[in-house]
């Protein structure tokens, strides 16, 4: 045994190559300790070969520690780089699977709304439905994840118990064929944002080494992802921020326009403008066509663009969108097919409808501020009908007080009366008629309206309850007929026109009127109540009758009453056989030819109207009154 004092010394060679040993990872231990045999014995040898071995395991772990490091690195620095949130899922993907080098590797993102996992990215698959694959709250190995946010894994999936297991997850898993798994958070904060899969087709034990690398890189994963979810919600904020800041501008220069509008409708008023006006400052702001309408939905005025297409007909949809916007006084948008219209909306007083507005298409969007501006509109249309109307009716009463002052006056005042007809362009001098106009109460204004713009140099205006039309009309029968033609349109109601002969001076014209008004009513009583005539043609009957209907009807049923009863209980008509008999001059013959019948039941009529009568009826005194009661039933029936 060689004694301490007495070992030989280890050679410097033996030393450095020992070393040479450490650092080289190919180098063979037992040449690089055999020159050590000489100067150690057996035990002694043995420690220095066992720690050599733990030196360059330590060293080895060293290494990859430091090319994993590298690696985690440099993912981490190309991961940042990235903004696209579905291309870095499947970066991280990748460069988790090279790291870790398992089988499959995946990501399955957190839904913080419904606690649910979702994969997003794959690598390594090939089951379809795995990539589709939902994990439900609480469920499987990613459940555990979620919640401990803390690494979990297994050798055995099938035979993991610690965790709630799912049928679909389950089926998904084996599909896939996975055994081994190792799931990792991605966490930022106090968020979870997802969980990193590792996973193998076979039993594997993962390493410390192996857990801690994912956990790094998951981590650093996390930071990058968070950064993306901010980056991109910034995106979003900056977009919105900036649309916000376009509808601003967008809305600021529509309440400018819609100022200018304002304003310019404002001032229309101001001036007297008329609905003309409105309709061109409307189509000039909107750069659409509008057309407004009045209280009959008659057209009133229009402005029309270069694109605009023919005039809007007021059709029963267009009627129904008035509708509707006179109970609320908004707007009303249309159906495109609605000839051209796109918006309509009423033009109200209180509750009475004036008329409306309708736009047409265009390109300029109708936003809140230009649906205000086109009810402003409507407003300021409503405005100028009432002044309208006021001053019409202002007028219409002037007019009405001087008729009557013209027709009951006298010629204390007739200076005055001159003056005041001249003020309204009227030349009193030159009036030589008197027309009687009888329409319902609520249409006489309408009907005084339509003849202020018959002829000029009249005056017509209401009075004694009935419109009267003072003019310098020279035949009475063509008078009425022209008044009636101007007034029936625009009131929609059957109208009596009565007429009667000029006088000599205007100053008589009030002595006709009384007669006048006392045939109309005749006729009326009568139900005459849609024709013109002659007043001349019925002054026999006012002479026999007044202007009273219970005299007519009871002279006629004096006299007829018998013929009458018969034809109503009979459903003949005998009395139309004696008013054409009376007409062709009492001749049997020609009254069968008038009434196209042979001249024997022409005869037999006669017989059964002497029947009813008694024969001293042709004589004649009782002739005479049989005579004027059918021409009085004649008019009653409204021949």
């Amino acid at each position: 045994m060689v004694l301490p004092a007495q070992r030989a010394l280890v050679p410097l060679d033996s030393v450095l190559g020992l070393l040479d040993l450490l650092l080289d990872e190919t180098a063979d231990e037992q040449s690089a300790v055999a020159p050590l045999a000489e100067s150690l014995d057996g035990v002694e040898l043995a420690g220095v070969l066992r720690r050599t071995r733990r030196v360059r395991a330590a060293l080895a772990r060293w290494r990859r520690r430091d090319q994993e490091l590298s690696a985690l690195l440099s993912s981490a620095r190309e991961l940042a780089e990235l903004r696209d949130l579905d291309a870095l899922l499947d970066r991280l993907v990748a460069r988790a699977h090279g790291l870790v080098g398992t089988d499959v590797t995946y990501l399955s993102e957190f839904d913080q709304e419904t606690d649910e996992l979702r994969v997003r990215s794959t690598l390594g698959t090939f089951a379809p439905e795995f990539r589709r694959l939902r994990v439900p709250p609480g469920k499987g190995l990613a459940g555990k994840v979620v919640s401990t946010r803390s690494p979990q894994w297994t050798t055995n999936y099938d035979h993991y118990l610690d965790v709630p297991h799912d049928a679909e997850i389950d089926e998904a898993v084996r599909a896939e064929g996975l055994v081994s798994l190792l799931g990792v958070p991605l966490v930022a904060g106090d968020r979870v944002l997802g969980v990193l899969f590792a996973a193998n087709r076979d039993e594997h034990a993962f390493t410390p080494e192996e857990i801690v690398l994912l956990s790094a890189f998951a981590d650093h994963g996390a930071v990058v992802l968070q950064t993306v979810h901010l980056l991109a919600q910034a995106r979003a904020s900056a977009e919105a921020a900036r649309a916000a800041n376009e509808d601003l501008a967008r809305t600021m220069a529509a309440r400018e326009r819609a100022s200018a509008v304002h304003q310019d409708l404002t001032n229309a008023v101001l001036r007297g403008g008329t609905a003309h006006e409105v309709a061109r400052t409307l189509a000039a702001s909107l750069g659409r066509s509008v057309e407004i309408f009045d209280r009959d939905l008659a057209p009133l005025a229009s402005a029309r663009t270069a694109a605009s297409r023919e005039s809007s007909s007021v059709t029963a949809h267009v009627r129904a969108a008035v509708e509707r916007s006179r109970t609320t006084g908004r707007c009303v948008f249309l159906d495109p097919s609605d000839d051209g219209a796109s918006v309509v909306v009423a033009v109200v007083a209180a509750e009475t409808l004036l008329g409306a507005i309708l736009v047409g298409h265009g390109d300029l969007a109708l936003g809140s501020v230009e649906r205000r501006t086109i009810e402003r509109a409507a407003q300021i249309v409503a405005l100028l009908a009432l002044k309208r109307e006021a001053v019409a009716e202002a007028e219409e009463r002037v007019r009405g007080e001087l008729i009557s002052d013209i027709l009951l006056g006298d010629g204390a005042h007739r200076e005055e009366l001159m003056l005041r007809a001249r003020a309204r362009g009227v030349r009193l001098e030159s009036l030589r008629m008197v027309v009687a106009v009888l329409v319902p109460r609520d249409r006489r204004r309408a009907a005084v309206q339509a003849l202020g713009t018959w002829r000029p140099g009249l005056l017509a205006g209401e009075h004694a309850g009935c419109v009267v039309v003072l003019t310098d009309a020279a035949d009475p029968d063509s008078a009425a007929t022209e008044v009636r033609e101007c007034v029936r349109p625009l009131t929609g109601v059957p109208v009596l026109v009565v007429a009667d002969a000029p006088v000599a001076t205007w100053g008589e014209l009030g002595a006709r009127f009384e007669p006048l008004r006392q045939c109309a009513d005749l006729l009326h009583g009568m139900g005459i109540q849609d024709t013109a005539v002659n007043a001349a043609a019925y002054q026999p009957y006012l002479a026999l009758f007044g202007a009273g209907r219970d005299g007519i009807v009871a002279f006629t049923e004096a006299v007829l009453g018998p013929v009458l009863r018969w034809d109503r209980d009979h459903s003949t008509d005998l009395v139309k056989t004696l008013r054409t008999y009376i007409d062709s001059h009492c001749s049997p013959a020609r009254a069968a030819r008038a009434l196209n019948m042979h001249i024997n039941t022409v005869n037999q009529r006669l017989d059964r109207i002497t029947l009813l009568l008694g024969p001293p009826w042709r004589e004649p005194e009782p002739f005479f009154r049989v005579t004027v009661a059918v021409r009085m039933h004649a008019l009653a029936t409204g021949l």
